[in-house]
């Protein structure tokens, strides 16, 4: 063996050079320039120890500073409970990647189905698929399968009340898929009607984008708005993140036809940026429009229940120019993660969850207010756990000086607007505190 961690043996590797016609290594690569060639013994650190790796990148994690999160605007900081990565762990739901063969995927295969069963629950709408990359490619994909049940319309309007990061990935789909993504114009932090009927009078619409929460944490009031698309013969798409449908009216309450979105805000841990999580959900007569898999439950010969794919259009694997996007199993292990997390939680814990962080949340909003040094940018709009504030001060300045205090304020939105998140991982402490560092910004003003 010439090398410890790669089994083949002298014999081998002359086995496999007579059979590519070679005689040695050299002569398998002398294709490669000699100038990009390696010649010298490579600049790794000495061995460790599984201890001293350990200990190695303990160091590392030690240099990472925590802070007490405000930050949201589509990712939102909640608590994960311990017994779900405990759950995450179990051979049988990391047994079988592609579940192909329900003989042997009978856990991954139902914790799929569970999770399809739940975010279908949730938006109040008839299908799930499980699942997408995230919210952003989610709503995106979204947007293709309106274009795909109109067949002859190729033009979607979003509004600029959408996640910018949302609009951006929508943007690019639209660009390589010949979709005209036009702008609903915001009117006071909310989707401006006027403009939409407009755009929906000039026809050859094949959808609407709209959010709920939007990107400004406001809770828009769609009240007729799907009689108003559907009248022009589109469909309705709402992007919400997930955990608000918890407290929220849902997007099939709304008469929308598709909803979409990032789920991690079910108990994801941030992690530095991923990974996350897209759901898609639609009404019954869209479901063949939908990418990924659907999986159903039936019974055996035994009669006992087992759970099966039911549906992936054939478009996949023998028209691909007609295939909707290949997401399939890709995200398995989140999809069991927020199946875990809501099965854990149920309709009310989720709603306990909502509340807490809509008090906080009014909580904190009030407290700055009375510091005279921020106000409500949209003071009689209403919101869930995220409101935008706009400031005395400059947005920098209070970044620098939360930061310093263990605090990271929240988003930045404009050099005097910042927009703030609270959910149940901020104690009154915290907010308390928060509030005392803005207070004490016009001190220093006035020193």
């Amino acid at each position: 063996m010439l090398h410890r961690y790669l089994p083949h043996t002298s014999e081998d590797i002359s086995e496999m050079l007579a059979a590519c016609g070679m005689e040695s290594l050299d002569g398998l690569y002398s294709d490669v320039p000699d100038g990009l060639l390696l010649k010298r013994d490579y600049d790794l650190p000495e061995q460790m120890s599984e201890k001293e790796v350990r200990d190695f990148f303990k160091s590392l994690s030690d240099n990472n500073r925590r802070l007490t999160c405000f930050a949201g605007a589509g990712y939102y900081d909640h608590y994960t409970p311990a017994v779900v990565k405990s759950i995450l762990s179990r051979s049988e739901f990391l047994t079988a990647y592609t579940p192909y063969q329900p003989e042997i995927s009978q856990g991954t295969l139902q914790y799929i189905f569970e999770y399809q069963s739940m975010i279908a629950s949730l938006t109040g709408l008839d299908v799930s698929n499980a699942s997408m990359y995230d919210g952003a490619t989610a709503t995106a994909e979204a947007m293709l399968m309106t274009v795909a049940a109109s067949r002859k319309r190729n033009r979607v309007l979003i509004s600029d009340t959408v996640l910018p990061q949302v609009k951006a990935v929508a943007a690019t789909y639209a660009r390589y898929h010949g979709v005209r993504l036009d702008l609903i114009e915001e009117c006071d932090g909310a989707t401006s009607r006027e403009h939409l009927e407009s755009m929906l009078a000039e026809g050859d619409v094949a959808g609407v984008i709209v959010a709920s929460p939007n990107r400004f944490g406001i809770l828009e009031d769609y009240s007729g708005l799907a009689d108003t698309v559907h009248a022009a013969k589109a469909l309705l798409v709402i992007n919400s993140h997930a955990s608000a449908l918890g407290a929220i009216k849902s997007p099939g309450e709304w008469d929308a036809d598709i909803a979409a979105g990032d789920a991690q805000s079910l108990g994801m841990p941030l992690d530095f940026g991923g990974p996350y999580l897209g759901y898609l959900c639609c009404t019954k007569a869209l479901m063949r429009k939908m990418p990924g898999r659907i999986v159903g439950t039936t019974v055996d010969d035994k009669g006992q229940r087992v759970f099966v794919l039911t549906l992936q259009a054939r478009e996949q694997h023998i028209r691909r120019e007609k295939a909707t996007s290949n997401i399939c199993s890709n995200q398995g292990l989140m999809s069991l993660f927020v199946s875990v997390y809501l099965s854990l939680l149920g309709a009310m814990g989720l709603e306990e969850v909502n509340r807490i962080g809509y008090a906080g949340a009014h909580y904190l909003a009030d407290a700055l207010s009375a510091t005279g040094r921020m106000s409500l940018t949209y003071p009689d709009s209403p919101y869930l756990n995220e409101f935008v504030m706009t400031t005395v001060d400059k947005v920098d300045d209070i970044m620098a000086a939360s930061i310093s205090e263990g605090i990271l304020p929240g988003v930045k939105l404009g050099e005097h607007e910042i927009m703030i998140a609270v959910t149940e991982m901020q104690s009154r402490k915290e907010i308390d505190r928060y509030v005392e560092i803005v207070s004490s910004m016009g001190e220093k003003s006035t020193d």
